[in-house]
């Protein structure tokens, strides 16, 4: 999956783009692993929000206690945003015709014609060392923003369809 990086400071633009632009089809929300209540270390996250988000309305609100997720009018999870370093990225998962993967570097341009069309898009990001992982079916359309390091990564913004 290529990834396409979006600068933190257009976060809920983006977020609220895409969900009034698209079809948020699953929700997934897990912390990032580390100690846990009984002193123990562990590598793998604790599942917090799994929800298959057909025929339910996804959104979120944000205020001075942080960011509430949304699920059909209940508040399903809160990031209260203390721990908050860098913004979204938007994934593609693209599939060749024999059955593979297709796995790229940064720099690649979303619109290249000798790509097959995104099956699914993920719009992920770490908040309070919780990851999010939002899917969409299809493409999520971006566009250019700025240059984060010039020539190789750029930030991108959520476009319309």
């Amino acid at each position: 999956m290529e990834q396409y990086w979006m600068s933190k400071k257009f976060d809920f633009v983006n977020l609220r783009n895409c969900l009034d632009w698209y079809d948020a089809s699953s929700i997934y929300i897990r912390d990032c692993g580390g100690i846990r209540e009984d002193g123990k270390y562990s590598n793998y996250g604790l599942t917090k929000v799994k929800d298959d988000l057909e025929g339910k309305t996804l959104d979120f609100q944000k205020d001075d206690s942080g960011l509430h997720i949304i699920i059909d009018s209940d508040k399903v999870f809160h990031f209260p945003l203390k721990n908050y370093n860098k913004g979204f990225s938007l994934a593609y998962d693209r599939i060749e015709k024999t059955g593979k993967m297709i796995i790229l570097s940064h720099g690649v341009d979303p619109y290249d014609e000798n790509l097959p069309e995104p099956r699914e898009s993920f719009l992920r990001t770490v908040f309070d060392n919780h990851l999010m992982e939002i899917s969409f079916s299809g493409r999520i359309n971006l566009k250019f923003h700025s240059w984060w390091h010039k020539p190789h990564f750029k930030y991108w913004m959520i476009d319309k369809p």
